[in-house]
């Protein structure tokens, strides 16, 4: 660790960048783990001074938006940061959304407002922007004219994750994207002899700032996946000798039990779980069989990534994302809390820092932030006597059940407790009498064949009679619905909408009295 060198309030990009190539030059700083490929800190200041050359004297200018869609994780990754390091707002794009559907991916080049793309893919039709194709932008070492930019303006372009509407359009400086990876690096004992593996989408803020700009800043190395592959995982895991892993819930479900001939490295540290809610049952199952310690951290894209995190190395609480880390944050009440949640403490999560954004990228969400910069972040928590924070939901997701309160998440903690039920998921459904009632959508694990529906009906049952036991009446959901899959984003959020809307076909439904 070189904690003199980290990156400071006043520091560029290109200056940690610089600071890295002149104190540690050919030690490596990423890895492909499909093809072994890497890449040492001076390579890495040296592809950034091309972008630098690429924006200011080719292609465009200092503050343009500019939107990278390239598969190759290295490729991105050097296009990424040296962009950043020259002063453009970067948009990171998701490589495969050209295919999947022409129109939305157009909507979403309208709302991010860009100048141009980066792209190893064809120029989609109806395109109107400037298309740049990465292979005819060859990097040279003879074209490199200085040293790396000390260009402080510019920054990321994302869009939240959307899950419950619309993603509002975030824009992040490269000073806020700096604070967040130092406080991700410090709060885990980053430094140069630790390892990480990213198999997350690099279009994603946590993938950003905890994988590639905290390992800058560390100093440290980082394995790069082009997505999450459970077949090899642990032998690129030994064969790297990763010290850490970053990870959401749905790896995490997917990487136990372990497969016959699978051993875990012994020197990884720790796997750190974000971007989705993790379960008290996968997290005691999880560590009990694989034998690593999971660190739950809670963030957001406004926030630039983390926001609370578990101790690595200190009391971690089940069920809790930690305290907040660099961030400031307190709890709100509700105006329209029930008794139940004004004694418990719960109430609206609010927050503010060096990392957190002060308003958005686009008009019509000035009610999130209040006159003193307090950003209110959708969620609903409480904290307990030590400043940890238990997080009980989104506030969107909370079922008024004729004045009853009702948070999905303490229902789907318990129902994941079951054995051969791999994800639940409960939503509000309109109700003639109550106005919304909550009802429950499960998906099953490989111990269960959706085929079989003796078997599929004694889970339900099963399933039904802990509800009974565990929930009053009126807190329970009136049914159980067995569906194949779970919609979800890239990380593992599930896409409540399309259980509220009917877009999902279910296998068998159960009413629960």
């Amino acid at each position: 660790m070189f904690p003199s060198e980290r990156s400071g309030t006043g520091q560029s990009l290109g200056d940690v960048v610089r600071l890295r190539a002149r104190s540690q030059g050919d030690a490596t700083y990423l890895i492909s783990a499909r093809t072994d490929a890497s890449l040492s800190f001076t390579q890495l200041a040296t592809k950034v001074e091309w972008w630098r050359d690429v924006v200011h004297t080719r292609h465009g200018r200092e503050g343009e938006r500019w939107g990278v869609m390239l598969g190759d994780p290295l490729e991105f990754a050097t296009c990424f940061i040296g962009l950043l390091c020259a002063g453009v707002w970067v948009a990171p794009l998701d490589p495969t959304a050209t295919t999947l559907n022409a129109r939305m991916f157009q909507e979403r080049l309208a709302r991010l407002r860009l100048d141009g793309v980066v792209s190893d893919r064809p120029k989609p039709p109806g395109t109107a922007i400037q298309w740049m194709d990465i292979s005819a932008m060859s990097l040279r070492e003879s074209d490199v004219r200085g040293t790396a930019s000390s260009a402080k303006g510019g920054g990321v372009i994302l869009a939240s994750s959307g899950t419950t509407g619309t993603p509002k359009v975030v824009a992040l400086s490269v000073a806020q994207l700096l604070a967040a990876a130092d406080l991700v690096a410090r709060h885990h004992g980053l430094g140069p002899s630790e390892r990480g593996l990213s198999p997350l989408p690099l279009w994603h803020v946590n993938a950003e700032v905890v994988g590639l700009l905290a390992t800058i800043v560390a100093g440290g190395s980082l394995v790069l996946d082009d997505r999450f592959h459970r077949t090899d995982f642990w032998l690129v895991a030994k064969r790297h000798e990763v010290t850490w892993i970053n990870a959401v819930p749905a790896i995490i479900a997917r990487l136990e039990p372990l497969r016959e001939g699978e051993v875990v490295p012994s020197g990884i540290r720790f796997v750190r779980s974000a971007s989705a809610p993790l379960s008290d049952a996968l997290l005691e199952h999880f560590e009990s069989t694989i034998g690593l310690d999971v660190v739950e951290t809670y963030g957001m894209t406004e926030a630039a990534s983390q926001i609370c995190a578990n101790p690595v190395n200190g009391p971690r609480k089940p069920g809790s994302v930690g305290p907040p880390v660099g961030v400031e944050l307190r709890i709100v009440p509700d105006d329209d809390a029930d008794r139940r949640s004004a004694d418990e403490g719960i109430g609206h999560i609010e927050i503010r820092g060096p990392s957190v954004i002060t308003s958005y990228d686009a008009a019509g969400y000035e009610d999130r932030f209040d006159d003193e910069g307090w950003l209110r972040t959708g969620d609903m928590g409480r904290l307990d006597e030590d400043g940890y924070l238990f997080i009980v939901g989104r506030s969107d997701d909370v079922i008024n059940r004729g004045g009853e309160k009702i948070f999905p998440r303490e229902i789907e903690e318990v129902v994941e407790g079951v054995e051969g039920v791999l994800q639940a998921c409960v939503v509000g459904l309109p109700d003639d009498v109550f106005g919304r009632v909550p009802v429950l959508f499960i998906t099953l694990d490989a111990t269960i064949e959706v085929g079989n529906t003796g078997t599929l009906a004694s889970l339900c049952e099963e399933v039904r009679d802990l509800l009974v036991a565990s929930f009053a009446r009126a807190r329970r959901p009136v049914s159980i619905n067995a569906i194949e899959t779970m919609p979800s984003q890239a990380l593992g959020k599930v896409q409540r909408h399309q259980l509220e809307n009917g877009e999902i076909e279910v296998i068998l439904c159960v009413a629960v009295q």
